[in-house]
């Protein structure tokens, strides 16, 4: 009896791990989908609420590394001042990873079109809950 308890409370755990991962998923793609559409209204501000509002925020990018929330909201407003320039984005995810209970990385690619020229690029962010809420804590895009 003691065995297919232990046995059941394993079960138990793996299908709530399972669910868990799946429930943290669809908040961090529902974070991504509010960053899309905040993006693609040249609503800067709106596509930051994404990243945690801290100086301790890292962004890499073709300049290097940026440290903090604001310096990077100043980096996009600087190099994407108007909807011609931020366009339309699309992400297309290629994979999310559990890192640890709350922490995840996603990888995956970026497509702004634009009547000035398309770009599009690769990145990997990684995000942690904090306070209930998924946000970005690093961020690496090229």
């Amino acid at each position: 009896m003691k065995k297919l308890f232990i046995f059941l409370s394993l079960i138990i755990y793996s299908c709530a791990s399972i669910s868990s991962e799946k429930i943290d998923t669809k908040e961090i793609l529902s974070v991504m989908k509010q960053q899309e559409k905040a993006w693609s209204n040249n609503d800067l501000k709106g596509f930051m609420k994404g990243y945690w509002k801290s100086d301790s925020l890292k962004f890499y990018g073709q300049n290097g590394i940026t440290y903090g929330w604001q310096k990077t909201l100043d980096n996009y407003i600087k190099n994407y001042p108007t909807k011609v320039d931020t366009g339309t984005l699309t992400f297309k995810i290629n994979s999310i990873n559990k890192i640890e209970s709350k922490s995840y990385y996603v990888m995956g690619e970026y497509h702004l079109n634009r009547e000035k020229g398309n770009a599009n690029g690769v990145f990997m962010i990684i995000f942690k809950k904090i306070n209930g809420a998924w946000k970005i804590i690093a961020d690496t895009s090229c």
